[in-house]
């Protein structure tokens, strides 16, 4: 398990007394450091209406990065496509590629388009789960329903301003396989009209795709024979049928032979157990203004966190979130993760940190590196 690499994955979190501009500043300045600890990747992820969350355009944020650090592969976790367009993806990290070449990953999700329909039923997976564990001991807690999202104003209002009026968003397969065809310049309408991108074509930047689970994004990742990110840290009661699914659909392609999968986990690392899990207090708070459709809030102090009143019902909406959440020392966090990648099969690991204070979540990062190579692991592939 040497060579299972380590990369970061980023919202540009706003804690509470900031502004949207510290925010970004302590991203760019994390992503130095990630550089400098040895990190392999840093993605960023894109979110609306969310007043705690300043990540809105990976391009833009990317592109900031990008001119203040040399060596860290840079990437978007990913690009909601369902209120854009392929050319505009293809256009963007083209641009992008174009002054900074062979340092993008270009992580293509499926949020932000069309309203979800009803959950689909868990799928089967081989690796067997009992009393919500795995062999090896990695939880998985009972599948979260989202029911109680689909009809919310605040969903709806989302959408409205993310796309034109009397827009449809395209077929989330169909809209790969147009970015695939115009990175590559093989696209021709239905007509046979040939379009070329420039910047775009050409461009250096590997694609990714996300997804939560085994349904329609690991069937596209995998048929396109594409590299697939799966997400513990927002779904981890699906984690395994995500991967799995991957990979039963994988075809050999230009881009690889076999699956290649990465893995994401929320965690907060400090000197010992009991100061990582005082500065994890804010995080139950933040995902339940998530999960209730109110829009992430800014990243409260320790003491803003214990001062919320807890009804059962909230405890219920986060309750998947804070059992997976890996918060402890630096020997601790590094078990986890392990134990993550050996019941995932995980080729690398994508790890988030949000702590309220930014020397914290820098500090969290240097300490895991320095664990991770500790234990003879590569940060890097």
């Amino acid at each position: 398990m040497s060579d299972i690499s380590l990369g970061v994955l980023d919202l540009v979190p706003i804690s509470s007394g900031s502004t949207a501009a510290d925010a970004l500043r302590n991203s760019i300045d994390l992503a130095q450091q990630a550089e400098r600890f040895g990190y392999a990747r840093y993605w960023f992820a894109e979110h609306h209406l969310n007043p705690g969350v300043a990540g809105t355009s990976p391009a833009v944020v990317l592109a900031l990065t990008a001119s203040a650090t040399s060596t860290i592969r840079l990437g978007s976790g990913a690009v909601q496509l369902g209120h854009r367009t392929a050319l505009s993806t293809v256009e963007e990290f083209g641009l992008l590629d174009t002054l900074h070449p062979g340092r993008f990953d270009l992580g293509l999700g499926r949020s932000g388009g069309r309203p979800p329909g009803q959950p689909a039923a868990p799928l089967p997976t081989a690796t067997p789960v009992v009393d919500g564990r795995t062999p090896n001991g990695l939880l998985i807690p009972p599948r979260f329903s989202f029911e109680h999202l689909l009809g919310s104003p605040r969903i709806a209002l989302q959408r409205r301003l993310l796309l034109l009026p009397g827009a449809e968003s395209q077929d989330y397969a169909e809209q790969i396989d147009d970015i695939l065809a115009l990175l590559a310049g093989t696209y021709r309408s239905p007509e046979g009209v040939e379009a070329h991108v420039v910047p775009g074509e050409g461009a250096d930047v590997e694609v990714w795709i996300l997804g939560s689970s085994g349904g329609q994004s690991a069937e596209v990742a995998g048929g396109n024979g594409l590299r697939f990110a799966a997400n513990y840290h927002v779904s981890p009661a699906t984690v395994l049928e995500a991967v799995e699914g991957y990979r039963s659909f994988f075809q050999p392609s230009e881009f690889l032979d076999k699956p290649y999968v990465s893995v994401s986990a929320d965690v907060v690392v400090a000197e010992d157990d009991a100061t990582a899990r005082e500065l994890a207090t804010g995080y139950g708070p933040w995902v339940r203004s998530i999960r209730t459709a109110e829009g992430a809030i800014e990243f409260p102090t320790p003491q803003e966190a214990r001062a919320h009143a807890w009804t059962d019902e909230d405890r219920a909406l986060v309750q998947d979130r804070l059992d997976t959440q890996f918060v402890g020392s630096p020997g601790r966090v590094a078990d986890q993760l392990e134990q993550l990648q050996e019941a995932t099969g995980a080729d690398e690991l994508l790890i988030t940190t949000i702590t309220h204070a930014h020397t914290d979540r820098v500090r969290s990062y240097e300490l895991l590196a320095e664990e991770w190579r500790r234990r003879g692991h590569s940060l890097q592939q």
